[in-house]
């Protein structure tokens, strides 16, 4: 008998009009008596999900008929939370008395209750913890007498850790530790634990980043048995590794990256003739020194990404072989797959192939350096071979770029922050980061590689990790489109939404004072771009097939995609037992992937908030214009113009009025002086306040 856990919850939904004991189970659903523990252990697991309750006297429910719903609770330093769920019904409000000892982040069986909280949402209460989310967390101790409390970083967690005198492990006050849990919260107590481990002074920039490192359960260090196999391979490949792989080394191929760049993944190549411009992007074949079941495949299969920040990396791969083998450093051959396109002068894509190569990349150039070539010119006569290729490359581009959009990919402006360190790890300034033509040249050709590798896959029937990007929730769109109508706009129909309809409208408003709130809304009003083993295209590129091809390096899908082509190139047709092994392994591959892709995006989106803390911790009191980013019921953030560092205005500090909320028109508007914060206003404010441990930055609204 199928016992997935699929199968069985529709089983019992369909022939359980009650909740039953485990042997009545095993009657009605006619489980035969040989799989009784499986069976049994499916059941356990199922409650452990949520998937089933279990009520008193040893009897298992369904949770909707009984009014119960299984999520992630999302703490606030208030004291209450909200249930996140899968479904769509409106996320539940949590009131401080209706937690019954459960944490943030804890997967918790709740209770729907009748009425709605003063959030407008439904009330719920915990009624079960299904699952802890946190065995250890990071915080800074606070002595009380002989014990001491451990306030942690994440102020979502608003529970403080007491800490009996015995388990300070010589805590200090101010010094950040990590802290196990002995005892979990209860209604009348408040959790307990241990030091583990002191990590140092609060202040302390290195100290502060190893405290975000271990808030993710993030290793810096690489298990033994992965350095000794990347450290075996040759610095350079011996012949031509293989038969079937193509001698590129005559090739005018180069890399361009950012000036700080060690870890080369793609090169580039083109051709001229006639009118067919021939493409080459090459890049590094990652997937043969990294082989399945290896210990270096199982350990970038854990990272899933390497994790990016202002003064460092966190690499996927040994700095062996991501800084050394598999970089494509100039004047030295290495193994890459090539993806090697042709296209008429005016971008249409006529022919494509696929295969196995190596090259010898004749240049390192970086993004300022090709855009200074590209504006200026080569006076010095630096790089005579490569100024007419790259001249050509940038008119390929624009093309490639200009057809994009008027297929449907929708163009944000929206500044991404840089944040410069000095040598001592101190922040020397935060700026909006340059982006120039060469790297949009990068990115049109990054892009045309991965959308030919999407495509030879798909129309091969290849189970394959794809990115996709679905179409905006119709709700999202629809709160999108009053805040539209409220600034003069709106989208021609929100019910058959493009791709191309958004993209004109960003267009229409490039210069107008309210384009950064409608660039800032619209993005969140997407959806966030997956991996996932089904081919459903990518809505805000406006491409039908999609997927990451050319970085293997730091992505573990370009790494799994790269084996399967090469499997492919060599095996021509699967089997139905192939089929099905692939299909699994890109199920797991996009859940594993998409998971760790959003943890390091949390990582590095703290240590941006740390830095930016650092940045302002000694500008306390001086005056900045700024321009309201985000507005929610307990205060307005503004995003400085002179530095690129967010702070928040609290509900709390306006005493001019009382404010009201308009969630849809993401406004505060006073009561009674009808004074209005509105998302994309310019206001001016003072730095009130900078909490280090919390990387929180409070303003107050200063006169202009």
């Amino acid at each position: 008998m199928n016992l997935s856990s699929e199968h069985l919850l529709s089983l019992i939904q369909k022939k359980a009009g009650r909740p039953l004991k485990f042997s009545e189970l095993m009657r009605v659903l006619n489980v035969p008596e040989s799989q009784r523990r499986q069976f049994r252990g499916q059941i356990k697991e199922m409650v452990e999900e949520g998937a089933l309750v279990k009520l008193r006297g040893g009897r298992y429910g369904l949770p909707d008929e009984m009014s119960l719903v299984s999520g992630t609770l999302k703490g606030h330093p208030d004291g209450y939370g909200f249930l996140l769920t899968d479904v769509k019904e409106p996320d539940l409000y949590i009131g401080r008395k209706q937690m019954n000892g459960a944490m943030h982040q804890d997967k918790v069986m709740v209770r729907v209750e009748a009425g709605k909280s003063g959030w407008g949402k439904p009330e719920g209460r915990v009624i079960r913890i299904l699952h802890r989310a946190h065995e250890t967390l990071v915080g800074v101790f606070e002595p009380l007498g002989r014990d001491g409390w451990v306030i942690p970083s994440d102020e979502n967690v608003f529970h403080d850790i007491f800490i009996p005198g015995k388990l300070k492990n010589g805590a200090k006050p101010g010094q950040i530790v990590v802290v196990e849990i002995t005892d979990y919260p209860t209604r009348h107590q408040p959790p307990a634990g241990k030091v583990l481990e002191v990590l140092g002074k609060a202040d302390d920039p290195r100290v502060e980043l190893r405290s975000i490192f271990h808030k993710f359960g993030v290793h810096q260090d690489f298990p033994q048995k992965a350095l000794e196999e990347a450290r075996r391979f040759p610095s350079e490949p011996i012949g031509d590794e293989g038969g079937n792989r193509r001698d590129l080394t005559g090739w005018l191929t180069f890399t361009i990256d950012g000036e700080r760049a060690k870890d080369f993944d793609d090169a580039v190549s083109l051709e001229v003739e006639g009118s067919v411009w021939r493409l080459g992007v090459h890049i590094a074949d990652v997937s043969h020194y990294v082989t399945e079941d290896s210990a270096l495949e199982k350990e970038a299969f854990e990272r899933g990404t390497s994790i990016y920040y202002p003064d460092g990396v966190v690499p996927m791969l040994p700095v062996e072989l991501s800084n050394e083998v598999c970089s494509l450093k100039p004047r030295e051959k290495r193994l890459t797959l090539t993806a090697l396109m042709e296209f008429t002068k005016a971008g249409e894509l006529t022919h494509f192939e696929i295969f196995p190569s190596v090259i010898k990349s004749r240049h390192r150039f970086t993004y300022t350096q090709v855009w200074d070539l590209l504006d200026n010119g080569d006076p010095e006569n630096e790089f005579p071979d490569a100024l007419p290729t790259l001249t050509n490359m940038h008119k390929l581009s624009r093309t490639l770029r200009k057809c994009r959009f008027d297929g449907g990919s929708v163009e944000f402006d929206i500044p991404e922050v840089e944040v410069r360190m000095n040598e001592d790890h101190s922040v020397e300034t935060i700026v909006v980061a340059e982006r120039n033509p060469a790297h949009q040249l990068v990115e049109e050709f990054m892009l045309s590689a991965n959308r030919v590798v999407a495509r030879y896959l798909t129309e091969r029937k290849i189970p394959a990790v794809h990115r996709i990007h679905e179409t905006p929730d119709p709700d999202k769109i629809a709160v999108f489109q009053e805040f539209l109508e409220s600034q003069g706009h709106r989208l021609p129909s929100t019910k058959k939404l493009s791709s191309k309809s958004l993209h004109n409208l960003l267009q229409k408003v490039r210069e107008r004072p309210e384009a950064r709130a409608i660039n800032t809304l619209m993005l969140r009003a997407m959806k966030k771009a997956i991996y996932s083993e089904q081919p459903l295209g990518h809505f805000a590129l406006g491409f039908e097939h999609y997927t990451h091809f050319t970085s293997p390096i730091r992505r573990y899908p370009d790494l799994m995609i790269h084996r399967l082509l090469k499997y492919v190139l060599n095996k021509k047709k699967l089997t139905s037992k192939e089929a099905s092994r692939l299909r699994q392994i890109a199920t797991e591959t996009g859940a594993q992937s998409t998971d760790r892709e959003l943890k390091a995006q949390g990582i590095e989106r703290e240590v941006n908030d740390l830095r930016r803390a650092q940045f302002m911790a000694d500008k306390v009191g001086q005056v900045y214009d700024g321009i309201i980013s985000g507005v929610q019921a307990f205060g307005f953030f503004v995003q400085l113009s002179e530095v690129f560092v967010e702070g928040l205005v609290r509900v709390s500090n306006l005493q001019d009025d009382y404010y009201l909320f308009y969630e849809h028109e993401y406004k505060l508007k006073g009561q009674h002086r009808n004074r209005v914060f509105r998302i994309g206003d310019e206001v001016r404010v003072r730095v009130a306040e900078v909490d280090l441990p919390r990387r929180r930055i409070d303003l107050l609204l200063a006169s202009k």
